[in-house]
């Protein structure tokens, strides 16, 4: 590698590490079902700079391709190793032809763990857009005297406490929404109200029938609604959850409101907003691009969820699993990228999912392409190798590899994935997809050796 592009390659890591460093306060709490939790994010703000293509992009395309043999011969010893099992996929494609440089089992279904992750976001950004915003609202109720809190769907809502701890991007908080709502009432002459909530949004059950029962008690993921602070968490930076999300915003929103001033003269009711019912305030979520990337960088379960449910919503499908599975297919059909995809949820909790190798590896190439800028906050979402996200603890004895890979990272009982994209010493960019489903006891040992297959491919 040139001097002048490893200074380059240098630069913008060191950038990247900034921006992830200022959203460093966040909170986790991913895959609590294995022995160790991925960690999970906050919020984050639309003003702040986002890179949009990374390290692993600077020379994406332009070197020639890996020797095929050398590649082979190394990858084919490393996923020998008896750390991954005995059911392991892997592809790796060359980003720019899509051609298929390594493959075995590459066109069996894996479970896929949290890197079902990409494939939610593929299709959040491809039917929401980048700049599209998720609302929380109080409105008119249909008697006088009553309003109504309306849950849009967005888990980033967050209280006083929870904005207090991020940095990047500033979460929408059910503060602002209080006093925005009480300053408006008391501009009307109102100084006493009854509070309803509404999170008629989301439809079904609130957890999957796929999902282990132990989820939601360990705190790998809180019951999914439309309205919900915090994500669902009793106490800002803690797993553990509440049992109703909905009910928990609702009490908060109307102790906030009292603060501002406003009295509130009945306990919470779960009522529908009458149709177009007057907006009394509202606050947005930051836009979805970042939030895309929130979710893949720190692995956010409720993130997930809700991207999905509003992919459901925008694709005419019930904002239910169902429903969030059935659209994000569609929305892969449309992108050519269905072929291999089967999933049940939006975060990857799902025992269930079944995605192939090669299936995700060209999903990353689709992401990554020059033509699909829409979707390049996939790339910088992506956790880079040895600094951030999921992969901030890992490459610790490859260090030659950090910062030269960026890749979403997938764990469940059993289960190890690694997906994402690197540009290999030759300067061709590259994507790959190691899965493996039948991990053999012993924390850290898959993960490592998954680690290493990257690796390899960054060196190829």
């Amino acid at each position: 590698m040139r001097r002048d592009r490893w200074v380059a390659l240098v630069t913008l890591v060191l950038l990247q590490i900034f921006v992830v460093a200022a959203g460093a306060h966040l909170l986790t709490g991913d895959a609590l079902v294995r022995r160790e939790p991925e960690p999970v994010a906050s919020a984050k703000p639309p003003p702040v700079p986002v890179i949009t293509a990374g390290p692993v992009l600077a020379a994406g395309g332009n070197g020639p391709l890996p020797a095929k043999g050398t590649l082979a011969q190394r990858l084919t010893k490393a996923l020998g190793d008896p750390a991954l099992g005995g059911s392991v996929g892997a592809a790796v494609l060359d980003a720019q032809s899509g051609a298929v440089l390594f493959g075995s089992g590459a066109g069996e279904g894996i479970t896929p763990a949290s890197t079902t992750k990409v494939v939610t976001s593929v299709a959040a950004l491809a039917s929401l857009g980048s700049d599209a915003r998720l609302s929380t609202r109080v409105v008119r109720g249909a008697s006088p005297g009553t309003i109504v809190l309306v849950g849009g769907g967005d888990p980033t809502l967050a209280s006083p406490r929870a904005a207090a701890r991020q940095v990047h991007p500033r979460p929408a908080t059910l503060a602002t929404l209080a006093s925005r709502t009480a300053r408006a009432l008391k501009a009307a002459g109102t100084t006493r109200v009854t509070v309803a909530y509404d999170d008629f949004l989301y439809t079904g059950p609130r957890t999957a029938a796929t999902w282990k029962p132990g989820y939601v008690p360990e705190g790998s993921v809180a019951p999914v609604t439309a309205l919900m602070l915090d994500e669902g968490r009793a106490s800002p930076g803690q797993s553990g959850r509440v049992a109703d999300p909905s009910r928990a915003t609702h009490a908060a929103f109307v102790s906030l409101l009292s603060r501002n001033g406003i009295k509130v003269s009945s306990s919470a009711r779960r009522s529908r907003a009458p149709a177009g019912a007057r907006e009394i305030a509202r606050v947005d979520s930051a836009p979805v691009y970042t939030l895309v990337e929130r979710a893949l960088t720190l692995s956010d379960n409720d993130l997930s969820e809700a991207l999905a449910r509003h992919v459901a919503i925008k694709e005419g499908k019930p904002a239910s699993f169902d429903g969030g599975a059935a659209a994000v297919g569609a929305v892969l059909a449309r992108l050519g990228a269905a072929e291999g995809v089967r999933v049940f949820d939006g975060s990857g909790l799902s025992p269930r999912n079944r995605i192939t190798p090669q299936a995700l590896a060209r999903l990353v190439a689709v992401a990554a392409s020059p033509d699909r800028p829409d979707l390049h906050a996939i790339v910088a979402g992506m956790p880079i190798s040895g600094f951030s996200g999921t992969l901030g603890h890992r490459f610790d004895r490859l260090r030659s590899a950090h910062g030269l890979i960026r890749a979403k990272t997938g764990t469940l009982d059993g289960v190890n994935t690694l997906a994402g994209m690197t540009t290999t010493r030759g300067g061709r960019l590259v994507t790959f997809a190691f899965m493996a489903d039948d991990v053999p006891p012993g924390w850290g040992k898959a993960e490592a050796a998954l680690d290493r297959l990257a690796a390899v491919v960054a060196s190829g």
